[in-house]
Order: structure tokens, then C-alpha cells, then sequence
């Protein structure tokens, strides 16, 4: 699939507390779902969708992430001595999916921040944002259903999906007018709403299409509680200078930065996997509670 957009920036400094003891030695994004870390599935997804550079925003402790995406000689000079031909290819496919970098972020200030980091890497054009913790499972890759809108509009684009106004304060809410089936254009965007207040049950997922004036925006907005800089915040400011666009994208979305998500994830790809499927739902039919 061609896309316009080329690069992705996948923040990747956060502590992943939800995840405690685990993640006391293992970052959050190299979690296991079935055989792949939850990051590599968000990589995947841009590689499918066309783009061909990932900027990997990370922290002291994530060099784990680092290595993953690196050539690995000594384990695949040992898988070729031992004739694993399909394990081999599967460990030298991972550094073929993209070209990577890296860019440190000293301190966890926030979503915006983390972004405000890969400003010299991104460049003055428009990127992809991928948070590794939304897994989506879909036939188009979700980032590059939102790259044909920007493609169209040439403006910002974010992911959106309708919740229970109930679950609302738990994301970014949006204000927004339907222009097409499916597509809106942004008025307002509030960060964790009160059911009440949120403008609407259209929440947003952590994919988004930007252009380069984030950038700005970013710099200009006063931060928050502790510090952080928000991306909600930094995209509130920029509807103010040009529009902003919301798809309810086609796919399905697991949120594995939540234990109990990450559960449900790891059934449902368990099952959707081409190898260990079968006899993964021949065993939960024999599971009694």
C-alpha cells in the first residue's frame, strides 16, 4: 500500500507500572502477546501500511527494544547450523521491516513530549504516531486507513472509536461533525472527560497521523499537572491554525496496556494464529471453571 506518510514515532519511555513486577525488568512494549512483542505488531501494521522509518522514543532500561530490531548473528548463525530454516527467517524478518532509530527521552513529561522528542528525526513533514498498548486487528492496516484520509485532506487524522459513555473518562473524548460515514471533523478534543461532560462517546486510540505544525503546537501550550506536556492539548491548539480529521477506523482494537486487555488479546490472537489456533480452541473447550 503507497502512502505519503513515511515515518512512525512510537513513544516508548514510559514505566509500564501497570504491568509491575513484570515490567521491573522487561519494557512494557516487549511484553509477549502469543510470539511477538506488542511492539513489533504496531511496526508490522506501519510496514503493511507503506511507511518505511520508525523513530522509537525510549528511556534508560529499554535497550531490550533496541536489540529486538537488530541483526542477531550469533542466534541465527546457531538456527543455521541447525537447519531451522523457518525460525531463522523468522528472527531476520524483524530488522528487515523498517528502518530504525532511536531518540532518548530523560524524563516521562508526558505524551506530547515524548513526540516533542522526534521533532529532528520526523523532519517537516507528516508522521504517524503508533501507541504499541492499542493492538488492532484488521484486514487494512489501521495507519494506513487514516494515511488515505490525510492523503485526501492533507490534514491531521486520529483514530477514533465509539465506547460506552460510561468507559468515556478513560480516553480523549472528541466534539465533532460527521462529514462522511465514518469520518469527522474535529471541533474540540477533551483529555479523560466525566461522563457527563464528555462531548461525545467517540473516543480516541492511540493512532494518529500529524503534520509537522504539532510541532508548534506542542511548544506553545502550557503544561499540565506534573510537568507533562499533552498530546490532546498540543492538538487542541493546533485546530485553532487548521483542521483536524477523526475516522472510526475498520478493525478491532485491544487495549494490552491493561492487564485485563492484555488477556482478551492474547485469547483472541491465540485463536486468529494460522499455527497454534486449532488446538488452542480444542483446549479452552476443555477448560472448566
Amino acid at each position: 500500500m503507497h502512502s505519503s506518510v513515511r515515518k512512525a514515532v512510537f513513544p516508548a519511555a514510559g514505566l509500564g507500572t501497570r504491568f509491575l513486577p513484570a515490567t521491573k525488568s522487561v519494557p512494557k512494549e516487549m511484553l509477549s502477546l502469543v510470539d511477538k512483542p506488542l511492539i513489533q505488531y504496531g511496526v508490522e501494521e506501519c510496514a503493511a501500511a507503506g511507511l518505511t522509518q520508525t523513530i522509537i522514543v525510549t528511556s534508560r532500561g529499554k535497550t531490550t527494544i533496541e536489540d529486538h530490531f537488530d541483526l542477531s548473528y550469533e542466534l541465527e548463525q546457531v538456527l543455521e547450523r541447525r537447519g531451522k530454516a523457518d525460525l531463522l527467517e523468522a528472527a531476520r524478518a524483524v530488522a528487515r521491516l523498517t528502518q530504525v532509530s532511536y531518540v532518548r527521552q530523560a524524563e516521562a513529561l508526558g505524551l506530547g513530549h515524548a513526540v516533542l522528542c522526534a521533532r529532528e528525526q520526523v523532519g517537516p513533514e507528516p508522521f504517524a504516531v503508533v501507541l504499541s498498548d492499542d493492538v488492532i486487528q484488521s484486514v487494512a492496516p489501521c495507519v494506513g486507513q487514516l494515511a488515505a484520509v490525510h492523503a485526501k485532506y492533507g490534514a491531521s487524522v486520529i483514530a477514533l472509536m465509539e465506547v460506552p459513555r460510561e468507559q468515556i473518562s478513560s480516553y480523549g473524548s472528541v466534539d465533532a461533525e460527521e462529514v462522511s460515514p465514518g469520518l469527522y471533523r474535529i471541533r474540540s478534543l477533551v483529555e479523560k472527560p466525566k461522563p457527563a461532560e464528555a462531548p461525545s462517546n467517540l473516543a480516541i486510540i492511540g493512532r494518529y497521523i500529524l503534520t509537522p505544525a504539532i510541532f508548534d503546537s506542542l511548544t506553545r501550550i502550557k503544561p499540565g499537572a506534573g510537568g507533562e506536556i499533552q498530546l490532546t492539548d498540543g492538538m487542541r491548539h493546533l485546530l485553532g491554525s487548521e483542521p483536524i480529521y477523526g475516522l472510526k477506523f475498520e478493525g478491532k482494537r485491544f487495549d494490552a496496556g491493561d492487564k485485563q486487555g492484555f488477556l482478551r488479546a492474547t485469547v483472541e490472537f491465540g485463536l486468529a494464529h494460522p499455527t497454534l489456533g486449532g488446538a488452542f480452541r480444542d483446549y479452552l473447550r476443555g477448560v472448566t471453571l
